[in-house]
């Protein structure tokens, strides 16, 4: 039974111009949410096609992950034709999403003042490295550009001595989430007055804006009241603690946590010291915190101090290998993890939705739309839907205006190839 029409965005159309993770991400929690997604690809197909290991050429990891539900026509914007293409969905379409710089956007005449003259309606959500206002405007802006200018990758100097970058897209799905935000409003918006919105997303004002909640510090006065940085988040002894024979994460977090902790542990006069003696010096203080803690951390194993954290009520966890996550129990018993057969790729797994609504979650979009799409593979189902003739498709078919390049384990077929194989993982 498909319930796909009980979630928020049902009935809603979106058309996807972007590649990478930045705006196919943001698709992707759309269509989670129950929207339609069309996702508009070069010849060449989305970058992340050949990223991560694959069963079938064109189908990598990180593109299965960014582009699940999704349907793809492959144009080839460089023929007037093409764009022309792209217009006549944009016509019908409630929500336009790219991270195509504005410049090629105007010179392509995709930019939102063309497509609001087809579509009163559209709302045209844009994404860029830095804001049109600014100086930075037109630079190229990937996801390590970012969290260097944004001041993320020096937060890591604090902590380490040396700056670096997470060890996720940080910047990218950060900017994604406010894509969704800035759509999901302006969906408000339309309802009360019918009218489009120009969205404007900047990945560097992004990740600042989010940066900012707890670091911004004493700058939050003017003049300040002492430097950035949340200090107990760059503290350099914030990390899980070892123990005897591991190491486990701890957190006493209020007065009540860190009395019964020093008290229980035999070190009392901890609680007395006035570095520590209230919350407002425990966080002045919290290099000097940690360290005591850490000390002690050293005194038991790991299980010993998950009986101990348990009994008196101090929260705690153990430290996870990523790869746990797939038989994690509490994820088991929310069926986090979904899986499904892919026509070319066979079973996949991937994360439900986080979010419920009306006390259900979003599973079931995932379970009825498993399939990310082989580049174009639904071209000829999107022209018919456009009212484009058999005669117009083989037109645009034969001049390379359109591709059919079809499902990938039929394409492998084809050419006599194996429809499993083990691709390498590639780096931005």
């Amino acid at each position: 039974m498909d319930k796909t029409s009980d979630l928020p965005l049902s009935g809603i159309s979106v058309v996807e111009m972007g590649t990478v993770v930045l705006a196919p991400y943001a698709a992707r929690l759309l269509m989670e949410m129950g929207a339609s997604v069309i996702k508009v690809e070069a010849p060449g197909g989305d970058i992340t096609r050949q990223q991560g290991p694959s069963r079938n050429p064109g189908m990598a990891a990180l593109f299965l992950s960014c582009n699940r539900g999704k349907k793809s026509i492959c144009l080839d914007l460089k023929q007037a034709e093409g764009v022309e293409v792209l217009r006549r969905l944009l016509r019908q379409s409630d929500i336009f999403l790219t991270n195509l710089r504005p410049r090629n956007a105007a010179r392509l005449g995709i930019d939102h003042q063309s497509m609001r003259e087809i579509n009163q309606r559209l709302i045209y959500c844009a994404a860029y490295g830095f804001g049109e206002g600014g100086r930075y405007r037109g630079q190229p802006a990937y996801d390590d550009i970012i969290q260097a200018r944004s001041g993320y990758a020096s937060l890591y100097q604090r902590i380490e001595g040396k700056p670096r970058y997470s060890p996720s897209i940080m910047a990218d799905k950060t900017t994604a989430l406010y894509m969704v935000m800035g759509i999901q409003s302006a969906l408000l918006q339309r309802e009360r007055t019918g009218q489009g919105q120009h969205v404007e997303v900047p990945m560097f004002e992004s990740l600042v804006h989010y940066l900012n909640v707890e670091h911004q510090a004493g700058y939050n006065f003017e003049p300040n009241l002492g430097s950035s940085g949340y200090l107990r988040m760059v503290s350099p002894q914030r990390r899980p603690h070892k123990t005897q024979d591991g190491y486990i994460a701890v957190m006493p977090h209020n007065e009540k946590d860190w009395t019964t902790f020093f008290r229980e542990t035999g070190n009392a006069a901890f609680s007395a010291d006035p570095q520590f003696a209230s919350n407002e010096n425990r966080a002045k203080n919290i290099n000097a915190l940690y360290d005591r803690l850490a000390e002690i951390m050293l005194t038991r194993t790991n299980a010993q101090w998950f009986e101990f954290l348990s009994s008196h009520g101090i929260p705690h966890a153990p430290v996870v290998e990523f790869d746990d996550l797939y038989t994690d129990p509490h994820l088991q018993d929310v069926g986090f993890w979904q899986t499904g057969e892919h026509p070319s790729e066979g079973t996949l797994r991937w994360p439900r939705f986080p979010v419920g609504f009306n006390g259900a979650t979003a599973q079931s979009v995932g379970a009825q739309a498993p399939a990310a799409p082989g580049l174009g593979e639904q071209t000829q189902e999107i022209l018919d839907m456009l009212a484009f003739s058999p005669e117009e498709q083989e037109r645009l078919r034969r001049q390379g205006v359109v591709v059919d390049h079809g499902s990938p384990a039929k394409t492998a077929a084809q050419r006599g190839a194996p429809v499993t194989t083990n691709g390498n993982t590639h780096e931005n």
